[in-house]
């Protein structure tokens, strides 16, 4: 080989352990940080100029649940997600019939940034006329009422539900 093959081949394998040594740089600060999630503009008052974009319309909820006999959830009106502490205590999310992925992930329907949650922790859904709680093999597991859950669990209305440091209800 002549030397001046030799010298390219070096040259090519330390630009790929470069970019190797980047891609790891780059997927460490992701997880430690998180990723930049971009912020929605606010809505424009109502006597906004009349070329500005129009508000986006409040998302409609199909009915979902309510309180029966024993606690069980059943379809009849709007539920709720009340969080009652945590970094977001007060806020009220109101739910549909689509399940709801709790984490850290932006991705997540309800987003919760602490350093006990995982980025896909737990998913609420509706099984038939019973909302359901799952762990998704977070670190610091889901609790409801409790008691730590290992499988999916029927949600009584008004009972605590723990995802890291947060706390929410289900409410009719």
């Amino acid at each position: 080989m002549s030397e001046l093959t030799l010298l390219l081949l070096q040259i090519g394998f330390l630009v790929l352990l470069w970019f190797f040594v980047f891609a790891v740089v780059y997927s460490l600060r992701a997880d430690l940080f998180g990723v930049r999630v971009r912020k929605l503009p606010e809505p424009a008052a109502a006597g906004a100029a009349p070329n500005a974009a129009p508000a986006a319309a409040p998302r409609a909820t199909k009915p979902a649940t309510k309180k029966s006999k024993g606690g069980k959830a059943t379809t009849d009106t709007v539920s709720r997600i009340v969080i009652t502490s945590g970094p977001k205590a007060g806020l009220v999310l109101p739910l549909g019939t689509e399940p709801l992925t709790i984490g850290r992930s932006s991705e997540s329907g309800l987003v919760i940034r602490d350093d006990y949650t995982s980025s896909h922790h737990a998913r609420l859904m509706l099984w038939g006329d019973q909302w359901m709680i799952q762990d998704l093999d977070s670190t610091n597991g889901t609790w409801h009422n409790g008691e730590r859950v290992a499988s999916p669990v029927p949600v009584l209305v008004g009972a605590p539900i723990k995802v890291g440091a947060t706390t929410f209800e289900l409410q009719d």
